[in-house]
């Protein structure tokens, strides 16, 4: 039988879907010692996107959390990851950002690079392959699943066989972040993959939105695969990862041998679950199957993303207008797969189109981005309609018949500062001024953050009052102390 190998995604893709990545590395402090210990061949950390969470609404320097994470882990290998033309939010970033941001991940200790592009352009994901390769990165591109006219196996077969030409994979990522893949579909796409990827081992990064992702890891293991990627189950299913737990008895029962120590598991999944009635976040549920939910293919966090904006218009009926709009917009840009930043691009114009009443009379730079090809090439044809609309504006003729800006790291340097520190000029160029200047005013602490009702949290004071000689009490946490007295 085989040996399976377990990636944690518990504290990136876990919390980025449950809990819109408003982890803090404090929070996971208490508890890095016993995910370190239990053997995953690599811990999901990090990504740009969460950087700008932690310095925009935690004002906490993303930096110096990474190298106390790196020092509370110290025998894991810790992933981050990068879009091959874009770091933070939905537009471009110039390629001489994404190689600096490469290699400051590297020497924050960051030993494995997960490099996503939706629209496949193996030419750039190799590019940036070669980049982590050469500041000591592990790569691992990631070939996306999409239901669509274009994303036959077929077509997916040419991407991993040029993926492997390339020679730097160390592994390559069937990702499914839509959770739309279905058994009868999954069996071929992973035979397909595996007998294309020769040597390069295929890890299987599928999300349990449709409640398909477990059965999933057991065909994918049948057809040869070894590497899984899970979250403890308190930062598990629904738009998630399916749970660790399961999935490790599941390999058990059906005679595999486990390379993961599952005995702390539980005080992770407990401590996180603890954090997240505390603090309002969502906890993860097991999903029914919904053929709405593989029409849209919108992600996880998508759809509350949606869901809020319509809020603020006072249109929270229209969300399943919106959603049925997304369908015929994904078709019209040429069915781009439906996760980061397609999914945005697509569930924005939908929403504008239904909230204004008429169909693309506002369109988004970024998505005159898209259709100028700034991104990459479009998976299928666009329709002329939208290209009509998007050049009758001003905007639009400039965007569309524009190159995406390539400043040099120089150019750049001398408009944010010669002398700053490379962690300083990112955070600056990626994130606006006023966030990076109140982060650096709070001068925030890296230090563990305990759930109140845990064994390390606050339980004590009610033992502590009873106590006839106690008079007054207080306690701390973060930045916020609290006395009591009688």
């Amino acid at each position: 039988m085989a040996r399976i190998e377990f990636i944690d995604q518990s504290v990136r893709d876990g919390q980025q879907s449950l809990w819109g990545m408003r982890m803090s590395p404090n929070h996971i402090l208490p508890v890095a010692e016993a995910i370190d210990t239990a053997g995953y061949r690599v811990i999901d950390l990090t990504g740009s996107s969460i950087f700008e969470v932690l310095v925009r609404f935690r004002q906490e320097d993303p930096w110096r959390g990474l190298d106390a994470l790196r020092a509370a882990m110290p025998r894991s290998v810790l992933r981050a990851g990068t879009r091959v033309n874009g770091v933070v939010g939905m537009g471009i970033t110039p390629d001489s950002v994404i190689e600096l941001w490469v290699q400051t991940l590297a020497k924050h200790g960051i030993g494995s690079l997960w490099i996503f592009d939706c629209l496949h352009d193996v030419d750039k994901m190799l590019h940036v392959a070669g980049i982590a390769r050469a500041a000591g990165l592990a790569p691992s591109p990631q070939l996306n699943f999409s239901v669509s006219p274009i994303h036959t196996d077929e077509h997916y077969a040419d991407i991993i066989e040029r993926m492997v030409a390339g020679g730097v994979a160390e592994t390559i990522i069937l990702g499914d972040e839509a959770g739309v893949l279905g058994p009868e579909r999954a069996r071929g796409w992973i035979r397909m993959a595996q007998e294309r990827a020769g040597d390069v081992p295929l890890e299987m990064h599928f999300h349990n939105k449709t409640a398909m992702g477990t059965l999933n890891h057991i065909i994918g293991v049948e057809e040869g695969l070894t590497i899984l990627h899970t979250a403890v189950s308190s930062l598990a299913n629904g738009p998630s990862m399916p749970s660790t737990e399961i999935a490790v008895d599941n390999m058990r029962r059906l005679g595999h041998d486990v390379s993961l120590d599952d005995s702390r598991l539980a005080e992770v999944s407990e401590h996180f679950a603890a954090l997240a009635v505390e603090e309002g976040h969502h906890l993860g549920e097991p999903a029914e199957y919904s053929l709405a939910t593989v029409m849209q293919q919108f992600p996880g966090g998508m759809t509350g993303t949606l869901r809020n904006q319509l809020k603020t218009y006072g249109m929270e009926d229209r969300l399943p207008a919106v959603l049925e709009e997304a369908v015929r917009v994904r078709a019209e840009l040429g069915y781009p797969i439906m996760a980061t930043p397609f999914s945005q691009l697509v569930g924005i114009q939908a929403l504008l189109n239904v909230v204004q009443g008429e169909r693309y009379t506002t369109i988004p730079d970024e998505n005159l981005m898209y259709l100028a090809g700034w991104y990459g090439k479009p998976p299928g044809e666009l329709d002329q309609e939208v290209l009509d609309r998007a050049s009758s504006a001003e905007r639009g003729r400039a965007i569309l018949g524009g190159e995406a800006p390539q400043p040099s790291l120089a150019e750049i340097r001398k408009d944010h500062g010669e002398h700053l520190s490379d962690e300083e000029l990112l955070l600056r160029f990626l994130i606006p001024g006023p966030d990076v200047d109140a982060m650096y005013a709070a001068a925030k602490p890296v230090e563990p953050i305990h759930p109140l009702t845990g064994p390390n949290g606050l339980s004590w004071l009610g033992d502590l009052l009873r106590h006839p000689d106690g008079r007054s009490v207080s306690a701390t946490r973060g930045g916020v102390s609290v006395s009591l007295r009688r």
